[in-house]
């Protein structure tokens, strides 16, 4: 092992042609197929190994999107990719890719064990998700992006042998003549008198999983532990892409875990609470007074799960803006009640006729008066199981669960191009991390995304990149600055803590409960401006006032909350760069607008007394154009706007493909 001493400090390094960050189902995926594809110099490091979204996070019946492969309903490559793009600010030859080879890696999937049911004639059978025209969608159950971690991880370490070293939170890109050359990662599991707290890793690519940035937000369905590192690569100039667009929806918060599916198509009763549990009231009549539209709304959750602006005029997201408007504007807490029904009345008579067709078939009908607990057990007694098992245990015979509007996914991200390579030559963002998708995407796409560009990285890297890392000697010298501050900022906070308390976790947690409150799934100027002056004054002066105590969490925590920083002040910028572009609402997101209206009290009704804040106007354009930052670490970022890339009209005449095939793989 090789070593880099900066102002007097020895930092180890490691080196690989490819270096994997992250270890989730995408992470995985790109080591294994490295390992397939002749690529086994290949190392893989992680903060936490065993947490992260894909692990750890899932839903009522988590879902993978795939081209249809069952049945007799027509589907093609061209027609997915037309359906992913036309979610709007969506690349089209990241569309085609991830349609053509959306086939292929399910059945790696399958292959390397991942339990996708079939009927016995051996068809993959699918259902309809949300903005899905087709049934491309299957599951394994709630945790199925585990089962995918669980398989692929176990074809990396038992099968590749591929070394995975975990206490690595990445600090900093190591960057070199426009090319990346390595990283700079705190071991957080090192001792307190260990020699250094820091690891560097030389390498030719950097395979950059490390999901979206969780930590920006205080209310959050990611799991704990997943946190995102968006920072780093920001600093070192990769360009950000459709940071605005992220995916909000009804969670709870202890344990965190979506509450989707058959939670909501039950009809539990929606309680709000004072901070200490008492004066209980059911919020949603206040707004909501027809009985049948009540229970319709909230059973309609269960199918369009994330808050859509598009159905929050007189649809089901209405529902989230009042949970908003109780958390957030009241500062009261929101339950969900199993226990007892809407009005304490079950009256499925007066339910819409899509809701009562589908309880019915289910046989929730034919069983009478019912409670939602009766109906959950009826319907998905592992939906009632599940609560028992997480930690903290909920029993929702006897307990409420709380709940509140949370941050879900990025839509955005780092930009990538069709083989998932960033503006930063040697990077490659997968997952969430990649800004692979567009305003709206289907339900269970970002698996297949994670999976798709995986595959395409390791297929760019093992065809175009394989040349060793960069000389020591010149690692060292793009390695300095790096460094240098990582030391810095290590050694003065060290210094003060000495003499001031820890700030560490007061920071985190107030910056991240601005960021829910200013810039979550309401915004509006003002609130997007007041959070960009707090963090901007945060970060500049984190450097000099930042304290730790030198354990090992709180060193941990100093870095963490600078790259959480770094992403707020470059999320926020863009949100208001947004707004000066003429953006308005769109996607899973409300922006307020004083000239616009507010929801209706039913279809052609009039508008509901709600506060201001709720007034909006659906975006209508902006959806051919994205938005990328340009930044690299100083200064304010710019951002330009470009048109989307078309949905490439290749050429399929078989010779011709299998003629530049035989020549080069048609890996360009």
């Amino acid at each position: 092992m090789e070593t880099v001493v900066v102002d007097g400090y020895p930092v180890p390094v490691i080196s690989a042609n490819t270096v994997v960050v992250g270890t989730g189902a995408a992470g995985y995926c790109a080591a294994d197929r490295l390992a397939m594809f002749g690529t086994r110099d290949v190392v893989m490091v992680s903060d936490t190994i065993r947490a992260g979204a894909s692990r750890n996070a899932g839903s009522d019946k988590q879902t993978y999107y795939k081209l249809t492969l069952s049945g007799a309903e027509p589907d093609s490559v061209r027609a997915m990719a037309e359906t992913l793009f036309s979610g709007g600010a969506m690349d089209g030859d990241i569309a085609l890719a991830e349609a053509a080879w959306s086939a292929r890696a399910f059945f790696h999937l399958v292959e390397s064990g991942v339990p996708f049911p079939h009927a016995r004639s051996g068809e993959f059978v699918g259902y309809k998700t949300d903005h899905d025209p087709r049934q491309r969608a299957t599951s394994v159950g709630p945790f199925t992006s585990r089962s995918m971690v669980e398989a692929l991880e176990h074809r990396v370490r038992e099968v590749h042998r591929i070394p995975v070293i975990g206490g690595c939170r990445v600090v900093d890109l190591v960057v070199s003549e426009g090319r990346v050359v390595g990283v700079l990662c705190l071991k957080t599991d090192a001792r307190d008198d260990a020699p250094s707290r820091f690891l560097l890793l030389r390498c030719t690519n950097l395979v950059y999983a490390t999901g979206g940035p969780a930590g920006m937000y205080a209310d959050s369905v990611y799991p704990h532990g997943q946190w995102g590192a968006n920072g780093a690569p920001l600093r070192a100039g990769v360009r950000g892409k459709n940071l605005t667009e992220w995916q909000f929806g009804l969670a709870s918060t202890k344990p965190r875990w979506n509450v989707s599916g058959t939670y909501m198509q039950v009809v539990p009763r929606f309680v709000s609470t004072d901070a200490s549990g008492g004066d209980e009231r059911e919020f949603l009549d206040e707004v909501i007074g027809d009985y049948g539209r009540l229970v319709s709304m909230v059973f309609l959750k269960g199918y369009q799960w994330p808050f859509d602006i598009r159905k929050a005029r007189s649809g089901s997201s209405l529902v989230d803006l009042l949970v908003y408007r109780e958390t957030v504007l009241r500062g009261r807490r929101v339950f969900l009640d199993f226990r007892a029904n809407p009005r304490g009345v079950w009256d499925p008579s007066k339910l819409s006729p899509e809701a009562y067709g589908y309880l019915e078939r289910a046989g929730v009908i034919g069983l009478g008066d019912t409670t939602p607990i009766e109906r959950l057990q009826h319907m998905n007694l592992p939906a009632y199981e599940f609560y028992l098992g997480r930690n903290p245990g909920v029993d929702l015979e006897k307990d409420l669960l709380e709940i509140a509007v949370c941050a879900q996914h990025n839509n955005g991200g780092m930009t990538v191009d069709r083989w998932w390579q960033s503006n930063l030559e040697g990077f490659f963002p997968v997952g969430e991390a990649a800004g692979a998708h567009g305003i709206y995407r289907p339900g269970g796409a970002a698996l297949n995304s994670g999976q798709v560009g995986a595959t395409r990285a390791a297929t760019y890297i093992a065809a175009r990149r394989t040349e060793e890392p960069v000389s020591p000697e010149a690692f060292a010298a793009g390695a300095s600055g790096v460094v240098s501050d990582a030391v810095a900022l290590l050694r003065g906070a060290t210094a003060r803590a000495r003499v001031a308390p820890d700030t560490t976790d007061e920071l985190l947690r107030e910056a991240t409960e601005l960021m829910s409150a200013n810039a979550g799934v309401v915004r509006s100027r003002t609130s997007i401006e007041e959070a960009l002056v707090r963090v901007r004054a945060w970060l500049d002066s984190y450097v000099t006032v930042a304290a730790d105590a030198s354990s090992r969490r709180s060193v941990n925590r100093l870095f963490l909350i600078r790259d959480i920083l770094t992403s707020q002040y470059v999320y926020l910028s863009a949100m208001a760069d947004y707004l000066d572009h003429g953006g308005r609402s769109r996607g899973s997101v409300l922006y307020s607008d004083g000239a616009g209206g507010l929801p209706l009290a039913g279809d052609g009704g009039p508008e509901l007394d709600l506060e201001e804040i709720f007034r909006f106007t659906l975006e209508d354009g902006l959806t051919d154009v994205v938005q990328e930052s340009v930044w690299a670490g100083e200064g304010e970022p710019a951002f330009e706007w470009r048109a989307v890339r078309a949905i490439p009209d290749d050429d399929e005449f078989f010779e011709n493909v299998w003629r530049r095939y035989r020549e080069d793989s048609n890996v360009y």
